[in-house]
């Protein structure tokens, strides 16, 4: 390895007393025989390591850490890291300056590894009173693409995307609700890898690029939720998608339970999708087998087993900023926009009005108001096309947390208690019905509200700090 690649990008300073640094790194290199490279602001640990034969480590394998001290490099952390495993790659992202960004992604040569990591890794005391982040990382391979003809066929988009954008390898329509002829106005692009999907995004950059004469919106998609194997083989739940409105909970059940009587617990429906409770694995599992791609009502269904909930809750450490720019799986809420023509006056958030309650909360986000001029064009979109920093509310994140999951909308029952000074007070209990038969039946804050709004959005907050993250 030559100098360039331990000093930094573009000929940046050396830290760590320069020298030091350098002996530190090439005494790590020539312990483990990897090579290390420094390129576009990262520097890569192996990526193959020493005698790797065949492709790269699948899917799953990689995980993020956040929260590194700017003064920590490799030849202290590969060591820590090695404890969970073979590393394939290690990456740490840098600094002009030749500090480390504060993150890096660490690559296993297996998906075992890459979760022992984030179990005896999170959290970790690298140094004394510095603790780091450890989460799964995936790299995203899937587009959204919104504003597209509603009666555009998944084909014809199909054909269109690998016309105009290299590696694509689906497209994920959905039918209206109201018409099942037509599409929702958006579809997801699934393309072989994350530099393929990166590349079509570069390309297909809004206002200058269109789809059949329209202006196209493209964003990167969430990234669907990993469940590991064994929690999935315990799901005894079908989410069950593109129904008819007017299709009953009782049809469905009926459906469901022609091929073994009884075998069906309870249905819960909303709009056009359904979550089928079944009492046996076994039943559910077959069940899926039988009635997919089944007609209801004159609708072909699509039928696969409900992702539970990821008990890892990081939702509380990408609050306290452990956010990456190159990782869309963590949720960001902070604006974007870089400026605005005109910001309106912040409301006290809701942590300011509820006397004592200091549970963490998304970062206010800052609202603004644009001039709204003769002939803009408006399209009509879903609430579920955006982005989660387009809400300001728990209760708005909630529904769309569940909305993401492919779960039932939360319910909410509210109750009430009178103060000592006679005052009415209030509080919501929230029940997930995706979970509801869980170890965490329903989520209720242990405190009152004297309004109606505050004791919602206090409950929403309280239920999405206990899910987990997006």
């Amino acid at each position: 390895m030559n100098e360039e690649n331990i000093d930094g990008t573009n000929g940046c300073s050396k830290v760590r007393t320069g020298t030091q640094n350098e002996a530190a790194l090439l005494a790590l290199m020539e312990k483990t025989g990897y090579n290390m490279v420094q390129e576009n602001g990262q520097r890569k640990f192996g990526g193959p390591p020493p005698g790797w034969e065949g492709p790269p480590p699948p899917r799953g394998c990689e995980v993020f850490v956040g929260k590194i001290p700017r003064d920590m490099y490799e030849d202290e952390l590969v060591p820590v890291f090695e404890r969970a495993g073979k590393i394939y790659e290690f990456r740490l992202m840098m600094e002009f300056s030749g500090e480390n960004r504060g993150y890096a992604f660490v690559m296993y040569t297996t998906k075992e590894e890459a979760q022992l990591a984030i179990r005896i890794l999170n959290n970790y005391e690298i140094r004394p009173g510095k603790f780091i982040g450890v989460c799964v990382s995936l790299d995203n391979c899937r587009l959204f693409i919104g504003a597209i003809p509603k009666e555009k066929k998944k084909e014809e988009i199909l054909d269109e995307m690998k016309k105009v954008t290299e590696g694509v390898v689906d497209v994920i329509v959905y039918p209206s609700a109201t018409d099942k002829t037509k599409n929702r106005g958006f579809a997801f692009v699934e393309y072989e890898s994350h530099r393929a999907a990166a590349m079509a995004r570069r390309k297909l950059i809004p206002g200058t690029f269109q789809l059949w004469g329209h202006t196209i919106q493209v964003d990167w998609a969430d990234p669907e939720k990993e469940v590991d194997e064994e929690t999935m083989q315990r799901v005894k739940v079908l989410y069950v998608r593109n129904l008819m409105i007017s299709t009953t909970e009782e049809t469905i059940k009926a459906e469901f339970n022609k091929f073994k009587p009884g075998a069906v617990e309870r249905v819960k429906k909303l709009r056009d999708y359904a979550f089928v409770h079944f009492f046996n694995r076994e039943d559910a599992v077959a069940a899926m087998s039988v009635m997919n791609g089944k007609c209801i009502d004159g609708a072909s269904i699509e039928v696969t087993l409900a992702k539970p909930v990821n008990k890892e809750n990081t939702w509380r450490q990408h609050l306290n900023g452990q956010i990456s720019p190159n990782s869309e799986n963590l949720i960001v809420f902070a604006n974007k926009e870089e400026s605005h023509p005109k910001t309106l006056g912040k409301p006290p958030t809701l942590q300011a009005r509820l006397n004592g309650q200091h549970s963490p909360s998304p970062p206010e986000i800052e609202r603004c108001t644009y001039p709204f001029f003769p002939g803009t064009k408006l399209t009509p979109i879903s609430m579920y096309s955006l982005k989660s920093n387009h809400f300001n509310s728990a209760v708005m994140h909630l529904d769309y947390y569940c909305n993401k999951n492919n779960w039932a909308p939360p319910e909410y029952y509210l109750y009430s208690a009178t103060s000592q000074d006679g005052k009415v007070l209030l509080v919501y209990k929230i029940v997930i019905p995706a979970i509801a038969n869980g170890s965490q039946s329903y989520f209720m804050p242990d405190k009152l509200c004297t309004t109606l709004e505050d004791a919602k959005e206090l409950a929403a907050q309280f239920t999405l700090l206990h899910l987990g993250p997006f």
